[in-house]
């Protein structure tokens, strides 16, 4: 079993900054891929970026260069840097972790484990 819970988000203006973070407990060794996902209203839960099992970083297209995923093992937490936010950036941000997602890492049925969200929101 893990548990997610997310921290960290809240409203920016366009260009502003924001670093999220993920606090993981439970069974989270290295096994497990790791990712970060949003929701806007009316929209499917999309797939921003994943720290996958054997270490490998995927992005979303749309945040290469602004966003960066990491893993402070110290601490056991799953941090997202965004930088140069954009209004099309405002979600809910959630955590999510697998051993086994599918082969698309962005598809947000391949997870079982997910966090209760932290809202972003960037106005223009």
């Amino acid at each position: 079993q893990v548990h997610l819970v997310e921290s960290g988000g809240g409203s920016v203006q366009s260009g502003g900054s924001l670093r999220l973070s993920c606090a993981l407990s439970g069974h989270t060794d290295s096994r497990y891929c790791l990712a970060w996902f949003r929701q806007s209203p009316g929209k499917e839960r999309e797939g921003v970026a994943v720290i996958n099992n054997d270490g490998t970083i995927n992005y979303a297209d749309s945040v290469k260069g602004r966003f960066t995923i990491s893993q402070d093992i110290s601490k056991n937490t799953l941090n997202l840097e965004m930088n140069n936010l954009k209004p099309e950036d405002t979600a809910m941000y959630y955590c999510a972790a697998d051993r086994h997602p599918l082969a698309n890492w962005n598809d947000a049925s391949g997870y079982n484990y997910w966090g209760q969200g932290t809202q972003v929101t960037v106005s223009s």
